[in-house]
């Protein structure tokens, strides 16, 4: 059966784990090509760009600590016999700026797949990223873009972008030295990080 259990899971003996997330990496939804990208076993394994894009991008957004979370949503009927995941990733940016409202403008009106690059790391010592909008991209929710009210209050942006999934938000297989780096993505042919 389809949906046998496999395995169990102990409490685990150390502290090992931390949260929130350091960066999060825009790349439009329809410049990826899912039928030669792989997601194997929960994992992104490979991810590969249409041979119309002409030069691959991701576009980073770094974030200060306690600047960003991600969090996934369960939703499940059993009188429909139905389960989705709703991962939704929330990022604030320090300062409005006449260059951010115009790019808020585009991203707004983009459908994207996001990439976020936690603050926990893994055995080999990597951060763990995970992507959300496998299944049919990200849209933006919702957000504010504020100047506060008193001289110590945020002065930015607060987006958050979210995505409706049949299975779990994905995790990104181990990059090599930098996230999205990884010798299978595009064909080995580097993806470009535009961080500004």
């Amino acid at each position: 059966m389809g949906c046998d259990l496999t395995k169990g899971r102990g409490l685990g003996g150390c502290l090992t784990t931390t949260g929130g997330i350091k960066a999060v990496y825009l790349i439009p939804y329809d410049h990826i090509d899912w039928d030669n990208s792989t997601i194997a076993g929960s994992e992104l394994t490979d991810l590969e760009f249409k041979a119309s894009v002409s030069t691959p991008t991701a576009y980073k957004y770094l974030l200060k600590r306690g600047a960003g979370s991600l969090t996934e949503t369960i939703s499940a009927s059993t009188e429909n016999g139905t389960v989705f995941y709703t991962p939704s990733v929330t990022i604030k940016l320090h300062k409005l700026s006449k260059e951010d409202q115009n790019e808020l403008k585009l991203i707004a009106q983009q459908v994207l797949l996001i990439f976020v690059e936690t603050n926990a790391t893994n055995n080999a010592g990597k951060n763990v990223v995970f992507c959300i909008g496998t299944d049919n991209g990200c849209t933006i929710a919702g957000g504010t873009n504020s100047a506060g009210a008193a001289m110590g209050d945020f002065n930015g942006y607060e987006w958050t972008y979210e995505a409706n999934q049949t299975y779990p938000m994905i995790t990104v297989a181990d990059y090599t030295s930098a996230v999205l780096d990884n010798s299978a993505f595009n064909g080995g042919t580097a993806i470009t990080i535009d961080e500004d």
